[in-house]
């Protein structure tokens, strides 16, 4: 099970927004500021993962996004923002840390927030990483398998981790290094951890998703590189072949076996990768 019990958390006040945040490495090291997808919080960006990628110079930042973990969360079926909201959290993030600039990684539905971050605030984004995401576009291949009804009483912890993990099953499954134990212990310490679990698995979905004012891929001016699961069910890799195909300076990595979700049988090929976008 992740040990909650070491985070070393604390708080980034933004007008009504309060957001958790963590941060691995040195201050003053190059940021690489982690996004993670709908409903996750930051304990979806592995611990040990951000501990690695800080070992190669780098300040590590991760959060819980509105609605997620110990940030402020909306009640259920109601949430108080938009996709731009949440690109404007990052930038709040970054100049509470006093960082001037990051490379930011948007995975699955925070790679929304990411793109706005890349067209509308270029000078605050020195690399953006795309992740398991999509271009919206409708030509691309659907979804695979078909969502699951949520759990009639919502405030039924237990069921509430089995909902989440059949649908990581069905996210990651057919990957050769999907572990049910260890992502059954994820869940249960996100559930522990949240403030309204039921809330982080409703609201993001019934958000406002705004996009860029000022372009998309095609507009954006930094280097980009795009990680997507050569088995995703979620967005089959055209979708990530799409974006590596519509943003100037792009690079795909395309990762072996792997579903939606970064698996740490992938880390080997993804770390190695992340630090040399990150050093352009």
């Amino acid at each position: 099970m992740p040990n909650v019990e070491d985070m070393n958390e604390f708080f980034v006040d933004l007008n009504d927004t309060r957001l958790c945040v963590e941060t691995f490495g040195a201050t003053g090291d190059p940021a690489i500021l982690l996004m993670a997808g709908a409903s996750a919080s930051m304990l979806w960006w592995d611990a040990d993962l951000c501990r690695r990628l800080a070992g190669h110079g780098r300040l590590v930042i991760r959060y819980d996004q509105r609605d997620t973990g110990r940030s402020t969360t909306y009640p259920r079926g109601e949430p108080g923002y938009s996709m731009t909201d949440l690109a404007t959290d990052a930038l709040g993030i970054l100049d509470a840390l006093g960082a001037r600039r990051a490379h930011v990684v948007g995975a699955s539905m925070a790679g929304g927030a990411a793109l706005i971050l890349g067209v509308d605030h270029p000078d605050r984004v020195a690399s953006l990483t795309f992740q398991g995401t999509t271009t919206g576009d409708p030509e691309l291949p659907p979804m695979e398998g078909t969502p699951h009804d949520l759990p009639a009483n919502l405030d039924d912890r237990d069921a509430l981790v089995e909902y989440v993990l059949e649908s990581v099953r069905s996210c990651d499954g057919v990957a050769p290094g999907y572990d049910e134990r260890a992502f059954r212990a994820l869940i249960e310490a996100d559930a522990d951890r949240s403030t309204d679990f039921a809330a982080s698995l409703i609201n993001p979905f019934r958000m406002d998703v705004t996009g860029p004012r000022n372009g998309g891929f095609a507009d954006l001016t930094m280097p980009v590189l795009v990680v997507h699961g050569e088995r995703d069910p979620v967005f089959p890799l055209p979708h990530g072949e799409a974006i590596a195909a519509a943003a100037p300076d792009a690079e795909l990595l395309e990762l072996p076996d792997a579903g939606h979700d970064l698996l740490r049988s992938s880390w080997d090929v993804y770390i190695p990768a992340l630090i040399r976008h990150t050093s352009r």
